[in-house]
């Protein structure tokens, strides 16, 4: 008969906080003052945009960042190419990188597209003239056909637009806002599980503090809320599908006067969450990322114990906890959203702050949820191990079979975890054995 004596010790693990991978300004070449957040790569590498900075002038760059904290300089802006792109960049399927500037030459003083590849390839693939949209500053999202969805802030004949572009460059304006039905979309858009595009705009409607909307991709809108200052105001960020079918958004404004964090069903219903009060955070400006522990996580640009900005943590029915507060060197003015990388951990830039002033790229350690075992089951000699997990982390399960001086010895190889539970084989379990598991 095999006895076993099945312990979990522990869960062991990297610590925890906030990391600073790179701090720009060091050269000039290499950008600095990154508005907009990062977008992990299919090499694992997270990729990015800063305001400033470059070899050509002081026009932005797109940069790429190991998880080492080791900057390369991909492309710099310049006259021709665009200036001062915003918005953070979209992984198409084609494998190449998409985003916006708000300025150019004057063929495109009002903003371009453009396309990058990961060895640093510029391609300017849209200038907009004006009667297409002015000033796209809220980047862009793949669609199911292949396409991409943005929004310019503004246009000639309207309060801005929603369009479409195919990877070649081809153009179609789906929606012009005319301040009733919202004004000034800022935030990059969302697609829904109904195929439908999310939204919100800066602007517009009943008392001109924003809306959220969604539109169809042959250019059907609805409007589905128009804030009114006490339930928040003017939203500049994209919204977060939550597993309970509601989207989550912020508030740069409103509430009170601090921003709010709120969650709206598709019907139009909208819950405020959180009305921020300066000390726990002010001015959110980036979305909410969804984190595998099924809580939201996010920036706001000010506020917090030194009013630099913060980094937090808000769970479904709102209870919200500060994870980071800005002091300057480790950062200042977050006004990104969050990047839940592959290793489960989170990734973003501040706009200003770290060793020289001028921004960061930042990774956060959040703790994970308890680490538990949901089942044992011996076998014939083989016991199968299940437990909890985060998607993302990676894991190591060890053994002892003497809980003397003999170390823990790793079974098997570590695990990347995709779900919420992760299982094991022991093919060689003794009379008496004992299990922890380890973060890697």
């Amino acid at each position: 008969m095999l006895l076993l004596i099945l312990t979990l010790f522990p869960l062991i693990g990297k610590a925890q906080g906030l990391e600073v991978l790179y701090s720009f300004g060091a050269m000039n070449s290499y950008g600095h003052l990154p508005y907009a957040g990062v977008t992990e790569g299919a090499d694992g590498c997270f990729y990015g945009t800063t305001t400033g900075g470059g070899s050509s002038a002081n026009y932005g760059t797109v940069f790429k960042l190991t998880t080492y904290g080791v900057l390369t300089t991909l492309a710099s802006f310049d006259h021709a190419a665009g200036l001062t792109p915003v918005g953070t960049l979209a992984l198409a399927s084609d494998g190449n990188f998409y985003g916006n500037t708000l300025g150019g030459d004057s063929s495109s003083a009002n903003g371009t597209i453009f396309r990058v590849s990961t060895n640093g390839l510029l391609t300017t693939l849209v200038r907009f003239d004006g009667t297409n949209g002015i000033y796209p500053c809220s980047g862009l999202i793949p669609g199911n056909g292949g396409d991409l969805y943005g929004t310019t802030a503004f246009s000639i004949r309207s309060g801005g637009t929603v369009f479409r572009v195919t990877t070649n460059g081809n153009l179609t304006t789906l929606v012009t806002f005319n301040g009733d039905n919202g004004k000034s979309p800022r935030g990059r858009l969302t697609l829904g599980d109904d195929g439908a595009l999310y939204g919100t705009t800066f602007y517009g409607g009943i008392s001109n503090m924003g809306t959220v909307f969604r539109v169809t991709t042959n250019g059907a809108l609805t409007t589905l809320f128009k804030f009114a200052g006490t339930n928040g105001a003017c939203p500049q960020a994209y919204l977060t599908p939550g597993s309970d079918g509601s989207y989550y958004g912020t508030t740069t404004g409103g509430g009170s006067n601090h921003g709010t964090l709120f969650r709206i069903t598709t019907n139009g219903l909208l819950t405020t969450l959180v009305m921020f009060s300066g000390t726990n955070g002010d001015s959110p400006q980036g979305g909410l990322c969804l984190g595998a522990d099924g809580n939201f996580y996010g920036t706001t640009a000010f506020g917090g114990t030194s009013n630099m900005g913060t980094v937090f943590k808000l769970t479904t029915n709102g209870a919200l906890t500060t994870l980071v507060n800005f002091a300057g060197s480790n950062g200042e003015q977050p006004r990104a959203e969050l990047t839940l990388g592959k290793d489960g951990r989170f990734y973003g830039t501040t706009a200003l702050g770290g060793s020289f002033g001028v921004g960061t790229v930042f990774r956060l350690e959040v703790p994970a949820p308890p680490c538990t075992f949901q089942s044992i089951i011996a076998n014939d000699g083989v016991v199968s191990l299940t437990w909890s997990t985060v998607a993302g982390r990676t894991y190591q399960l060890q053994y002892k079979d003497d809980l003397g001086g003999v170390k823990w010895l790793d079974l098997g190889e570590v695990v990347r975890a995709t779900n919420f539970v992760t299982s094991a084989l022991d093919f060689s379990a003794t009379n008496q054995r004992f299990y922890r598991i380890r973060v890697q």
